[in-house]
């Protein structure tokens, strides 16, 4: 019996001592911060820059971070975070992820017949992998396989973009061996479609629509908009107005206009 007495008042003071222990070393709980935490959606993709939806709400609590930088969450996120903090939201423009290529299998052909893991992380170890264009897209769908929102499909070996599904979160920007996925404004039409930074010459035996930087683009564009970066064509889409003239004028074809929404009809 003493055994028992005796273990019953080792626990009540344990128990004791884990309540003050409680007290003293309680983290302080921000009611801010979960009332933003809880209109995120979630998807802790790390497009806010942030480590996850916890990360941000937490820098959108302490003011240390802008409303708005939600892309998945978008433009009724931006207001609800402004609601809880008292803040006005700054202008969202929604935005969407773009393939920067057009490297489809009859305009950049295969260089090898490659027969490793299906992967385009493992076939660019082996030689750039096995499009003709060492910087066009492997369409081996590792892009498509981490989309939470299911917007990529591969059609003849090249990735393409459901515009309307996606929610720019950048999960296939960061999974692109290649770095040519891009995230730009939702509904521009407008977009260079390579990603090739040879010489012209080199690009064209690479690609049939490859970019050979001939600047007929930049001379063209009446807004300063275009200029040919390492032999590639480059859109500041903050001052493109989408008048095509570029597209009009490029002997390639490697700019088009429309082309987001060509693209998402195909993948619907």
């Amino acid at each position: 019996m003493s055994g028992i007495i005796l273990i019953a008042i080792v626990a009540l003071i344990a128990g004791v001592l884990l309540s003050v222990a409680s007290i003293l070393f309680a983290v302080p709980v921000d009611e801010m911060q979960i009332k933003v935490r809880e209109v995120l959606p979630g998807a802790n993709c790390g497009a806010c820059g942030f480590s996850g939806c916890d990360g941000y709400a937490a820098a959108l609590a302490s003011g240390s971070a802008e409303i708005g930088l939600c892309a998945p969450g978008g433009k009724d996120v931006a207001e609800e975070c402004s609601e809880i903090l008292g803040k006005a939201a700054g202008e969202m423009v929604r935005k969407a992820a773009f393939v920067n290529c057009n490297g489809t299998c009859g305009n950049a052909p295969a260089k090898y017949n490659y027969e490793g893991v299906n992967t385009c992380e493992a076939a660019n170890l082996m030689f750039s992998g096995d499009s003709s264009c060492s910087y066009g897209c492997l369409g081996k769908g590792d892009c498509a396989a981490v989309c939470p929102e299911d917007a990529i499909v591969i059609k003849d070996g090249l990735s393409m973009i459901d515009q309307d599904k996606c929610v720019a979160c950048g999960i296939c920007v960061k999974a692109c061996p290649k770095h040519i996925i891009s995230l730009v404004p939702y509904g521009h039409l407008t977009h260079v479609m390579c990603s090739n930074k040879d010489k012209g010459a080199q690009a064209m035996k690479v690609c049939k629509v490859a970019c050979i930087g001939c600047m007929k683009c930049e001379k063209t564009c009446q807004h300063d908009a275009i200029h040919v970066v390492d032999f590639n064509a480059e859109i500041d889409y903050s001052k493109c107005i989408d008048c095509g003239e570029c597209a009009a004028v490029c002997p390639k074809d490697a700019i088009s206009k429309g082309a987001v929404k060509e693209k998402a009809e195909e993948v619907v």
